[in-house]
């Protein structure tokens, strides 16, 4: 059986300033579609955050129900839907009765019947071929329950018990193990931040800051393979080829400038995982960043050469310079004023100005300025004003924090 694994779409992304990624995502689902139709696939894996909010524009659910209609020409018998922690559960799960007539089969959120995460689909011959154990993104609510006066320490045990304890009672069901038994391989889904992995910045804090990571060891060895959501960058958990990130299809931010893109093709034969192989997924859209001396930002501005690309690229400039922030404006906007739009786009500019600040006789030493508080995230922010608060304390005010965010988060969703 051939099964196809993705994740982390974020349709109707908004980028700086608003702009849209629409073209880019919708050039995506389109070469999906093709590639679906070429390799001959029967399964997709979406492991979560299909949508970049829980309140997902027209034209991201028009995107969506557009490519879930594109694939009933392909072949592909089932899909799988699982939600991440930007997607709203009740969102994903509206049409879920609907869909599950065209064979898909979405799961949002942990169900009130903990067995409906198993899902047994058919081989081209009408007979099971593959056990999905479709776990989708697992809510503080899902893993543990509160405890007054728990340390963060404490905290974060629970947290990563909870998620382990998870995936142990999913392998345990009758269901799971038995067919195991009777030789068809089995997948597990998640939507999570494990150990060792390499996020980017665009990717949100999940669970205690993170602190709700589980590692390789954490999922049952029932498991033939782990498709993974969350982290953008493609990446392997603890070394294990079987327990995959596939990334983003498209960077969604400009921390991922240089990470390959791509989605994961399985080959599952005589009830075992035969083969993996990676589809580099081809870009519409570069984004690159232009970072140090006015001169240079400047040259690399009007050399830039954007050949390949379908769409103009978006561009983050940095300048660091001795002159005045409106003598670098002056000559930035100058330049990008005379850049071709279809070519290349500005979206973001920042200037650090270099002082000089001795005494008298020392060498000079060019030093930034403080970036302004928009540099900054919630966190970060936070972890600076416990610069004021006493070490011992600062653990549990952080870890406290982080659950704050992470509510305010589930109740927009």
């Amino acid at each position: 059986m051939i099964v196809l694994h993705t994740a982390d779409w974020h349709l109707g992304q908004r980028f700086i300033s608003g702009h849209e990624r629409t073209d880019e995502h919708r050039y995506f689902l389109e070469w999906l579609v093709a590639v679906v139709r070429a390799q001959r696939v029967e399964v997709l894996i979406i492991a979560g955050d299909v949508f970049d909010t829980g309140s997902p524009s027209n034209q991201a659910l028009e995107l969506y129900y557009s490519f879930l209609l594109n694939m009933r020409g392909t072949g592909c018998r089932d899909i799988v839907v699982v939600g991440g922690n930007h997607d709203s559960p009740a969102t994903l799960n509206a049409p879920a009765r609907l869909l599950r007539h065209l064979r898909v089969h979405v799961v949002g959120c942990v169900p009130e019947c903990f067995d409906d995460q198993v899902l047994v689909l058919d081989d081209a011959d009408g007979k099971p071929g593959l056990v999905v154990c479709a776990v989708p993104f697992l809510r503080d609510r899902d893993v543990r329950l509160s405890v007054p006066g728990e340390s963060a320490e404490e905290r974060e045990a629970r947290i990563k018990q909870g998620i382990a304890d998870h995936y142990a009672r999913v392998a345990e069901i009758e269901r799971v193990w038995q067919l195991k038994d009777l030789g068809l391989p089995v997948l597990a889904t998640g939507h999570l931040y494990a150990a060792g992995a390499a996020p980017s910045d665009s990717e949100r804090t999940i669970h205690v800051g993170n602190l709700g990571q589980v590692t390789a060891d954490h999922f049952p060895t029932i498991f033939d393979y782990v498709a993974l959501g969350h982290l953008h960058r493609p990446q392997r958990v603890g070394g294990r080829e079987h327990i995959r990130y596939s990334g983003s299809p498209i960077p969604l931010s400009f921390s991922e400038v240089d990470h390959p893109k791509e989605i994961l093709l399985l080959d599952f034969a005589a009830g075992k995982l035969h083969g993996i192989e990676a589809l580099p997924v081809p870009g519409t859209r570069r984004l690159a960043r232009f970072h140090g001396a006015l001169d240079e930002v400047l040259a690399s501005l009007t050399s830039y050469d954007n050949a390949g690309f379908l769409l103009p690229a978006w561009v983050d400039v940095e300048v660091r310079s001795e002159l005045t922030q409106l003598e670098v404006a002056e000559q930035l906007l100058k330049t990008i004023e005379q850049l071709d739009r279809q070519h290349i786009e500005v979206l973001a500019r920042r200037h650090f100005r270099l002082v000089t600040l001795r005494a008298l006789g020392e060498e000079a030493t060019d030093e930034p300025l403080t970036p302004s508080l928009d540099d900054f995230t919630e966190r970060e922010v936070f972890e600076r004003r416990l610069a004021d608060e006493p070490e011992a304390s600062r653990p549990e005010l952080l870890g406290a924090f982080d659950e704050l965010l992470e509510w305010m988060r589930d109740e927009r969703s």
